[in-house]
């Protein structure tokens, strides 16, 4: 299992949290962006560049998965071809994208896109990112790691 993330818009604190998490259970972790990223120096954590364009970190990340592999994404669109391909999709909220409640996702998001393209004026936007958020997702990692992650002598 490897966990791969969307990570052009990523927040920083989950980054962090990501990275603690791939040292400590020794599973790889990759980032994928369309701009140079500053990680720390491990073993467990790569980058990989992309072009810039529309989807084309998703499009990378799709093509790259594998049946088990956790992403970490907000984009409800990927969500939907990670979970499509048996991968696992973890929002940076700590909402777990699963077969049972992506398609709603979808159709909502696909909904209120619908709404604004057609002139409705939409108010605010996503909430702040909160600390319940980070401990959140933090805690919902936690979950799925102590759940699908092998370690170190287990690795093969």
């Amino acid at each position: 299992m490897k966990i791969w993330v969307d990570a052009d818009a990523c927040p920083v604190v989950i980054k962090e949290i990501l990275y603690r998490a791939a040292d400590r259970t020794e599973v790889e972790l990759t980032l994928v962006a369309n701009q140079a990223l500053n990680t720390p120096m491990s073993a467990n954590i790569n980058t990989l560049q992309v072009p810039r364009g529309f989807d084309v970190a998703d499009d990378e990340i799709v093509k790259r998965l594998s049946e088990g592999d956790l992403v970490i994404t907000g984009d409800i669109p990927l969500a939907a071809e990670v979970v499509a391909k048996g991968g696992h999709a973890l929002s940076p909220r700590g909402e777990m994208h699963t077969k049972e409640n992506i398609g709603a996702r979808l159709n909502m998001r696909d909904f209120l896109d619908t709404m604004r393209s057609s002139g409705v004026e939409m108010s605010g936007g996503p909430a702040a990112f909160s600390q319940r958020d980070k401990q959140t997702f933090a805690n919902e990692l936690d979950r799925f790691l102590a759940k699908n992650a092998k370690t170190g002598s287990e690795k093969g």
